[in-house]
């Protein structure tokens, strides 16, 4: 009898140390995960950022979807136009000439990094794709460009996805979305800046 009580015993401390290792594990692997996925994402809308900007330079607008962000980029060009004499000085009397020349916005592309093919994926997303909206808004009584680009926590988690972790971080919620820009305000910030 006393053996089967110690065997029993051994059983239920071997179950309370696995429990024990558990709990402290899974708070490290969550954090670690966490923080290697949102960096992962970050980066990308980074990249997608930095490409609207060069669009708005082309086009003087956001582009609404990658199909024609990517077309854009891929086949438009900067317009550079070099100004010779100073149409600000009302004392200048010399001739002002414009010189305008293009450049091929693929070669900017290129020497960014910028992936154009892979950039509306997300990171652990399992092919899922960023949302991407563009519009048009007054803002203080001006007509501007507004885009915002984002993704739910919860598509790029995988495990971590549910809500149960925010035990672990009071500030985790798998709904809220990452995202850059506004189409309140005319804004390109991302709300992971300033964190």
């Amino acid at each position: 009898m006393r053996l089967v009580i110690n065997i029993i015993l051994a059983v239920v401390i071997v179950g309370l140390v696995w429990l024990l290792i558990q709990s402290i594990r899974e708070p490290i692997a969550f954090r670690a995960e966490r923080t290697k996925r949102e960096q992962a994402v970050i980066a990308q809308l980074m990249e997608i950022r930095k490409a609207q900007e060069l669009f708005r330079d082309i086009k003087g607008g956001f582009s609404p979807t990658f199909d024609s962000l990517k077309y854009v980029l891929t086949n438009d060009s900067f317009q550079i136009v070099q100004v010779f004499g100073d149409p600000d000085d009302p004392n200048y009397t010399g001739e002002i000439t414009y010189d305008t020349s293009y450049f091929p916005a693929i070669q900017t592309i290129d020497s960014l990094g910028l992936n154009l093919d892979s950039m509306m994926y997300v990171p652990y997303g399992g092919g899922a794709t960023f949302e991407l909206k563009a519009d048009t808004l007054t803002y203080q009584s001006t007509l501007v460009n507004v885009v915002e680009a984002g993704i739910q926590r919860k598509v790029f988690m995988g495990r971590f996805a549910n809500p149960l972790y925010a035990k672990y971080d009071k500030s985790y919620n798998p709904e809220s979305v990452i995202k850059f820009g506004s189409l309140t305000a005319p804004n390109l910030s991302g709300n992971w800046e300033g964190r």
